[in-house]
């Protein structure tokens, strides 16, 4: 539309209870680099994704975290970061292949937030 804003990224921004075991989590399991970190906040990155924690906002009421859909993450070579994570997460599904054209699989953070990585799979010949 003309005349609206336009958007430029969007950084998901999960709220942790434990900084530091998150902070691990996303650098150790997935390879995240920290990027940026102070008390109770901390921002990090990957390939050009980017990924924000926050420790519970008083104000808000928070008190564990709650998040009702995913971090869907699209990824190259998913066989070889399946391996990586496989054993030292909870797993939701292993690696699959789906009928909408997708080889994917799903985990939970050390707080309980479902991520899933998705890798399209190669058109048939």
């Amino acid at each position: 539309m003309a005349g609206q804003a336009k958007l430029r990224g969007l950084t998901p921004m999960l709220r942790t209870w434990e900084m530091d075991a998150s902070i691990a989590f996303y650098r150790d399991r997935l390879g995240f680099s920290v990027e940026n970190a102070s008390e109770g906040w901390a921002s990090l990155s990957r390939d050009g994704v980017e990924l924000m924690l926050s420790a519970p906002n008083e104000h808000e009421g928070d008190v564990s975290p709650a998040f009702t859909g995913s971090l869907y993450f699209l990824a190259a070579d998913i066989e070889q970061l399946w391996t990586r994570v496989r054993e030292h997460a909870r797993v939701c599904y292993p690696l699959e292949d789906f009928d909408y054209g997708m080889r994917e699989f799903a985990i939970y953070d050390n707080n309980g937030y479902l991520l899933q990585f998705g890798e399209p799979l190669e058109a048939e010949e």
